[in-house]
């Protein structure tokens, strides 16, 4: 591979770069960095990699307890071509030729695939002709809004709204097609006569924490990305966050875990050092920071570091949920990999978490039957992930534990509602196999419980997200907290930012050395565009 001067440089420091956080986007950032020959010092509060990407131990194996598969498989082949590796060498994907299985209380079913003739097959039998026709016509416009925005929003480092709006002025088909002033629920209701499709693929705003009635239409493109293929990990998808580890710990990589970052020291706006709640100190010039980016706005990683992202402090927080992941032995319909058992009324539950208020007893429910992955794989004892959406936590909250009364309501209303669909567990989980939002504020600190970063409501969202370069000399983000948002592609995505703009750093800092004095704070704000997101794991 090519090394390049600014990559040199780097390399050549006698101080490693930090990485805070082994999450995708923190393992994604030490593969590249250390595969240009950097010494990358990864330092992981929890004990393994992953992040997001955890799971749970069960008398199966290991179960997933974050994210169960990844689209836009090109990413991360991208990465590993990156330290000159091949995914397939690393990693077994296994492709879902059934996307999903939908399943509704009056007994409907429909399952949708990658694959354009068995879909118009499914959705002639699930709601005739008409159905299939729109459901076509939706498909088009997904298409067109992924290939579309891609370039211009996903693989830029930096969008902002006057280039979109240049861009779109020479594309107004594809502005049309955008439908900028509408929110995803009602372009669905305008697409579909079925309520049921609509409901569908009005889930997918939960994808990135969101409502449909507060995300933009534009996210109605999620559909194209999982006709391209949606892929199971074999063994897990912690088995990707291994592979990544091992690959850049090959190349010189040190991860230390169970090594918590108290704070990012930064006077006059240069980091120098990250302090660690162990009383050690690492000097360094250049941190990548895997995390929430609100954790540094409201200084949990220290006042220095107070001036990045300081839109996180109040911009509301995108949904969090009630995970439960278990190894039972399932009666009832015959589950695929991906299940979703939707309640009959969509609009209460949304309104529901929107609001904070106390959930609905009902919920539409999630299911991923996790061994069934593999064609021809049969296990009496088998691995489940459920979730159900839930609120976040208020921005101040304190609170980290459940009472036994909290764990039984979120018992209630995951397996009291999927026993109406003739679904059972044997034997059901203990407690220790929940997460809750006060579960996942815990393990990722000033999140409020949240699992997508800030709120994806509103055209504006994308364009209000952090992205990789701070205000901080030698600060940088990663993450699905930072653009371009929440998703297992995209926080991988967003370590191909951050390594970049610190290697365009690197060259302007090896032509003008930087200076830093002892003692103050940075005073530099935040650059955003001016006003004129979305499966977890940071």
């Amino acid at each position: 591979m090519t090394t390049t001067p600014a990559a040199a440089h780097l390399a050549s420091s006698s101080q490693p770069t930090v990485i805070v956080g082994a999450g995708i986007a923190g393992l994604a950032a030490a593969l590249r960095l250390s595969a240009k020959g950097a010494a990358v010092l990864v330092l992981e509060s929890h004990d393994g990699p992953g992040g997001k990407m955890r799971t749970l131990p069960s008398p199966a194996g290991p179960v997933d307890a974050g994210p169960t598969v990844l689209t836009m498989r090109d990413v991360f082949e991208d990465l590993f071509a990156a330290a000159g590796e091949r995914l397939e060498d690393h990693v077994t994907l296994l492709r879902l030729g059934c996307i999903a299985r939908h399943f509704w209380s009056d007994g409907a079913q429909l399952d949708l695939f990658d694959d354009a003739g068995r879909n118009r097959e499914a959705l002639a039998a699930f709601g005739g002709a008409r159905a299939v026709r729109q459901f076509e016509r939706f498909g088009r416009r997904a298409r067109a809004l992924f290939e579309g925005f891609r370039a211009p929003m996903i693989e830029a480092a930096e969008p902002t709204l006057p280039q979109l709006v240049r861009y779109m002025m020479v594309r107004p088909r594809l502005a049309w097609r955008m439908a900028p002033h509408q929110s995803l629920a009602r372009l669905l209701r305008g697409s579909f006569d079925d309520p049921r499709l609509g409901q569908l693929f009005g889930r997918y705003a939960t994808y990135v924490g969101g409502s449909p009635h507060g995300v933009p239409a534009l996210l109605s493109l999620i559909w194209h990305a999982e006709m391209l293929g949606v892929w199971a990990v074999k063994g897990g998808m912690h088995r990707l966050a291994q592979a990544i580890e091992r690959c850049a710990v090959a190349r010189g990589a040190t991860f230390e875990y169970g090594a918590d970052v108290a704070q990012i020291v930064a006077p006059n706006g240069q980091v120098e050092a990250v302090l660690l709640r162990d009383g050690r100190r690492v000097a360094t010039r250049n941190v990548i920071f895997n995390g929430d980016p609100r954790a540094l706005a409201t200084a949990t990683m220290g006042r220095d570091c107070a001036t990045v992202a300081p839109q996180t402090r109040d911009i509301p927080r995108s949904l969090s949920a009630e995970a439960w992941a278990f190894a039972a032995v399932a009666k009832g319909p015959e589950l695929s990999y991906h299940n979703v058992f939707f309640r009959d009324d969509p609009a209460p539950e949304f309104a529901a978490l929107s609001s904070g208020a106390t959930p609905v007893s009902d919920p539409t429910i999630y299911v991923c039957a996790i061994d069934r992955a593999e064609a021809g794989t049969t296990r009496a004892l088998e691995r489940f992930e459920t979730i159900a959406n839930a609120a976040p936590l208020p921005p101040d909250t304190q609170t980290m534990t459940l009472e036994p009364k909290d764990t039984a309501r979120c018992r209630i209303r995951t397996f009291q509602t999927l026993a109406r669909f003739g679904v059972s567990f044997t034997p059901m989980p203990e407690p220790a196999a929940l997460t809750t939002p006060q579960g996942f504020n815990h393990l990722f600190p000033a999140t409020a419980g949240s699992l997508y970063g800030q709120s994806p409501h509103g055209m504006l969202a994308p364009f209000q997200r952090p992205t990789a370069r701070t205000p901080i000399r030698g600060l940088y983000l990663a993450g699905g907290g930072t653009h371009p948002g929440a998703g297992i592609p995209m926080a991988t995505r967003s370590a191909k930012h951050a390594v970049e703009a610190m290697l365009s750093d690197q060259t302007s800092t090896s032509r003008s050395p930087q200076t830093a004095t002892p003692g103050g704070m940075s005073t530099g704000s935040l650059t955003m565009a001016a006003a004129p997101s979305p499966s977890s794991g940071s």
